[in-house]
């Protein structure tokens, strides 16, 4: 999985391209990102699944300034971290852990 960012000059916005390999997606049909940025509604953020390898992926327009908790959803019940993450906290939901999205410039 990764995380890739592109802070915008313009905007106090970073277009954060989410990415999960084939080798993980593949055995689902779909994906969201879920975290603080969109009041955990995996509605607001779903990814595309790529036909030709089974990857998901999503570009997404987040508000820079903060240090924010995610995750992903697959098939709306199985909840992954991203090994690409900023930084990892311990979630409150039993012994999870969310993983950081760091936009602070």
């Amino acid at each position: 999985m990764s995380v890739k960012k592109q802070f915008l000059k313009s905007e106090p916005i970073c277009k954060v391209t989410f990415r999960i390999e084939k080798e993980i997606g593949k055995p689902y049909q779909s994906a969201s990102v879920v975290g603080d940025f969109n009041n955990w509604n995996a509605a607001a953020h779903p990814m595309n699944k790529l036909k030709k390898d089974g990857s998901f992926s999503l570009v997404a327009e987040i508000p820079t300034g903060s240090v924010y908790q995610f995750r992903y959803v697959l098939d709306g019940n199985t909840w992954v971290n991203d090994n690409e993450a900023d930084g990892f906290v311990n979630s409150p939901y039993s012994d999870a852990q969310n993983g950081l999205l760091d936009l602070k410039k």
